[in-house]
């Protein structure tokens, strides 16, 4: 098959033929039709804690058709649309019986060096980790559930409440479903800053009632957009250090903040302005299988539309350069890779 393979920091996503995947017991082969790239697969190519072995193939947020089905399996047929976590849980721990597949004491994450992702035109998935794509859901909004899930979590932690005050820093997609799902919540000011006018534009289409474009006293053009209020809630979805820092600035006393936002550098802040204000700092990671149904239930039947986010779609020809030019984004958000285009 063929494969976007990372071969060494520094260069650009490799082009090559790879031995097809084979299913084990419990396994199905999906035949990928669209393929997000994610912030995470950026850190993950540049030298730091994340970065992965040569010869890994990345892509975690996929969607397709079923091509092959492993021995043991039963309930799913060739030619099923299906998503899936990007791991494969055993379903049987304790962790997989709660749902909390993430957990499992025998996972093999997807994309992230050892089972490979979905930048291929075959991938390998666990059928407990897998979910069929209702009928009305097509395959690009099907590779969008992973991102949208990384946002829905984050606000489930946050235990946002009606009328709630936020704060988005950083409006990529991750930022962008934590608008969606913080205005489905019932949050009152949802304000984004972003230095980006086009991706500030696209959060408003998912759910920002205002976006901040100018970097200097972000504080005070919130409380003027806010009619006076402070944010009760602050998520921090860029990933890169200096980033708790400034929530923590920027945070009113008993404020809290979500970090959402993947940074796999050395970073530093200051714990006093933190303590002064008696501040909750929430760590988030990733989602639920659960949270991957609820959405797909909610994109079938119309409550939530996340496409305004998807930007560029590309075959593999193009896919190495598009994957370059997100490390310094300008007009893209969402780019997905179709391997058969």
């Amino acid at each position: 098959m063929k494969a976007a393979i990372f071969r060494e920091v520094g260069s650009p996503l490799s082009i090559e033929t790879i031995p097809d995947p084979t299913p084990g017991p419990n396994e199905l082969i999906l035949k990928v039709a669209r393929c997000g790239i994610c912030g995470s697969d950026l850190h993950a190519t540049e030298d730091g804690l994340m970065t992965l072995p040569a010869g890994s193939v990345m892509g975690h947020e996929f969607a397709g058709e079923v091509a092959a089905i492993g021995p043991d399996v039963s309930g799913w047929k060739e030619g099923q649309l299906v998503t899936a976590l990007p791991f494969i849980s055993c379903g049987g721990c304790a962790a997989c019986h709660r749902g909390d597949s993430l957990r499992c004491t025998s996972i093999i994450s997807t994309g992230l060096g050892q089972n490979h992702g979905a930048y291929a035109e075959f991938v390998r998935i666990g059928t407990n980790d897998t979910i069929a794509l209702p009928a009305s859901v097509n395959v690009t909004e099907g590779a969008l559930i992973e991102p949208l899930a990384v946002g829905f979590h984050a606000v489930e932690m946050a235990r946002l409440s009606a009328g709630a005050n936020v704060l988005i820093l950083g409006a990529g997609p991750v930022g962008l479903a934590v608008a969606l799902f913080a205005r489905f919540a019932g949050a009152r000011n949802i304000i984004v800053s972003e230095p980006s006018a086009s991706r500030a534009a696209l959060a408003a289409k998912m759910g920002a009632t205002d976006a901040i474009t100018d970097r200097k006293d972000i504080g005070a053009q919130y409380r003027k957009l806010a009619n006076g209020a402070q944010p009760d809630v602050i998520f921090e979805c860029v990933g890169v250090p200096g980033m708790i820092g400034e929530a923590i600035n920027l945070a009113p006393r008993g404020g809290r903040i979500v970090i959402v936002g993947v940074c796999a550098k050395p970073d530093q802040f200051l714990p006093l302005p933190a303590i002064m204000k008696e501040l909750q700092l929430q760590f988030v990671l990733a989602y639920r299988k659960g949270d991957f149904e609820l959405i797909a239930h909610l994109l079938a039947s119309d409550r939530i539309d996340p496409t305004p986010m998807l930007t560029r779609t590309v075959g593999f020809d193009d896919f190495p350069s598009a994957f370059e030019g997100l490390r310094q984004p300008q007009d893209q958000c969402k780019i997905m890779l179709d391997p058969w285009q």
